[in-house]
């Protein structure tokens, strides 16, 4: 969550990457995987490239054995300065010290919404 914050505040990656092993899988509502820490670094730069300014917020997580469960709201502004504010949720798989697969789900209507007026 702090890697997060971090990368939303500055757009700096590195500590978000550095949480992602060699080998991670990441996927979102969309039909394409990402993976691998190349993988990882343009999927989160994708991400971060549609907001002029993004915020999460955490509103429950639950860890267990190998796997992560976060609920979260985000808010901030898209390009072109179009408020947001959208929930989701994020399932991460890890191995106890890397993240293995990132998995995250969340309102893409929002978009519709706002990018319509």
């Amino acid at each position: 969550m702090k890697a997060l914050h971090t990368a939303e505040d500055s757009g700096d990656l590195s500590a978000l990457l550095a949480l992602h092993a060699e080998t991670v899988t990441l996927h979102n509502l969309t039909q394409q995987d990402w993976s691998g820490l190349d993988g990882a670094k343009i999927f989160w730069e994708r991400y971060l490239s549609d907001f002029e300014t993004i915020h999460s917020d955490f509103t429950h997580h639950a860890d267990a054995e190998d796997m992560g469960v976060m609920e979260w709201v985000g808010k901030g502004a898209l390009k072109g300065g179009q408020a947001i504010e959208y929930r989701g949720i994020s399932v991460i798989e890890h191995d106890g010290q890397k993240v293995t697969a990132f998995r995250t789900y969340y309102d893409s209507a929002a978009f519709i919404k706002t990018a319509a007026g």
